[in-house]
C-alpha cells in the first residue's frame, strides 16, 4: 500500500510539473534601431547571440534547474558578446573606462541582489546573483562590489577587457561634441543625441515550479560621469519579479525608469488591478513614459509563462522561447520566427 501511494504521488507530481509552463524572454536593448544602421553581418551576429542566449536559458529550465539558473545562463552569454552594452561590449565613461551594473530578483520570496559601478568583474550578473545568495545585502557598489565579487571566486579581468572599437568610436563622437560645447555646459541630451540605442541586456524566466526570476545587466550610458547609475541595478525600476504577478526587465533612459518605478509599477498593476501583463506594460511604456519623454521598453513573463515585449522606440533586440516557439527580433516591424 505504501509503495502504491509513493507511485501515485510521483505520477501526480509529474503531471503537475508537466502542466507548469517553462519559458524565457530576453532583450538586448531598445532605441533607434533601424535596418539602415546594421549591416547584414551585424544583424546576423546579433540574432545568433539572442538565439544562443535563449537556448541556453531554456536548456537550463528543461533540465529542471530553477529560473535563476536560466536567467544567469542567458545573461552571461549576452555579457560575453561585444554586440551589447553589457560585459564585453560595455560603453565608455567620460574618463574612458567602464563601469558596469547588474541586478537579479527572485519572485518566490522577493530576494534580490545588485551591483553598481563594478570595473573588474567579468560577468556582473554573477556578482548580482552572489549578493542575492551569499550576502545579507541587496546592492553593493564600486570597489566594495568588486572586492565582494573577487572574494566569491568570480572571474576578474582588467578593465581594458571590456574595450571594443565600436564603443570607442561612440565615445570619440560624444567627446568631440562635448569639447566643442565645453565640458561644463555639456548636458545629458548631448550624450543621447549620439546614442542610437540603449544596449542593456536582460532576461526573465519561469521554471517548472512557477518561480519567476528577472535579471538585467548594463554598461550604462556612453560618456557617463560622476559615477552615474541608471535603472538596471535598481530593484523596482529596471528589474522586478513577483510570483503573484510577473517578472520584468527594462531597458531605456534609466532616469525615467527610476522616477516612475517602471518594473514594479507594471507588476503592481497586474497584481492589484487584475490587468493582463500586456495591458499593464502598454500603459506604463506607451502612455506614462511616452508622455514625459521616457524612451525604452520592457520584457516580461506572467504567471502562465506568457511573454510580453513592449517598447516605444523604433526597435528592441528581443526574443523568447516557450515549448511551442522560438522568436527572435530586432526591428519594430520584425515578425521573425526562428525554427528551434
Amino acid at each position: 500500500m505504501r509503495l502504491l501511494c509513493i507511485v501515485l504521488f510521483m505520477l501526480v507530481s509529474v503531471v503537475v510539473a508537466a502542466d507548469k509552463p517553462i519559458a524565457i524572454v530576453i532583450h538586448g536593448g531598445a532605441g533607434t534601431i533601424e535596418r539602415s544602421q546594421l549591416s547584414e553581418q551585424q544583424e546576423a551576429s546579433i540574432r545568433a547571440d539572442l538565439k544562443q542566449a535563449l537556448n541556453a536559458g531554456y536548456a537550463a529550465l528543461e533540465a529542471g534547474q530553477d529560473a535563476t539558473d536560466a536567467v544567469v545562463a542567458a545573461i552571461t552569454i549576452l555579457e560575453d558578446s561585444a554586440n551589447f552594452n553589457a560585459g564585453k561590449g560595455a560603453v565608455y565613461t567620460r574618463e574612458k573606462s567602464h563601469e558596469l551594473d547588474a541586478s537579479i530578483m527572485r519572485g518566490s520570496d522577493l530576494q534580490a541582489g545588485a551591483v553598481a559601478g563594478v570595473k573588474y568583474t567579468k560577468n556582473p550578473i554573477l556578482a548580482a546573483q552572489a549578493v542575492m545568495l551569499h550576502s545579507p545585502h541587496v546592492m553593493l557598489s564600486g570597489r566594495g562590489a568588486d572586492a565582494f565579487s573577487k572574494a566569491q571566486g568570480l572571474s576578474q579581468v582588467e578593465n581594458s577587457y571590456f574595450d571594443t572599437e565600436a564603443r570607442l568610436q561612440a565615445w570619440e563622437k560624444v567627446d568631440e561634441a562635448t569639447r566643442q560645447k565645453g565640458r561644463k555646459e555639456a548636458a545629458v541630451s548631448d550624450v543621447l543625441d549620439h546614442e542610437f540605442k540603449f544596449g542593456t541586456v536582460g532576461a526573465v524566466a519561469i521554471d517548472q515550479n512557477g518561480q519567476i526570476v528577472a535579471g538585467t545587466s548594463t554598461g550604462g550610458m556612453t560618456y557617463k560621469a560622476w559615477g552615474r547609475i541608471g535603472d538596471s541595478p535598481v530593484i523596482g525600476a529596471g528589474t522586478y519579479a513577483d510570483d503573484r504577478s510577473c517578472g520584468i526587465s527594462a531597458t531605456g533612459h534609466g532616469e525615467y525608469f527610476i522616477r516612475y518605478a517602471v518594473a514594479h509599477d507594471i507588476c503592481a498593476r497586474v497584481l492589484y488591478q487584475n490587468k493582463s501583463l500586456q495591458q499593464a506594460a502598454d500603459e506604463v511604456i506607451n502612455q506614462t513614459l511616452s508622455t514625459v519623454g521616457g524612451d525604452g521598453g520592457i520584457i516580461g513573463l506572467d504567471t502562465q509563462g506568457r511573454p510580453v515585449m513592449i517598447f516605444n522606440t523604433t526597435g528592441m533586440y528581443r526574443g523568447f522561447k516557450t515549448a511551442e516557439e522560438l522568436y527572435v527580433a530586432i526591428y519594430g516591424d520584425d515578425k521573425s520566427v526562428t525554427s528551434q
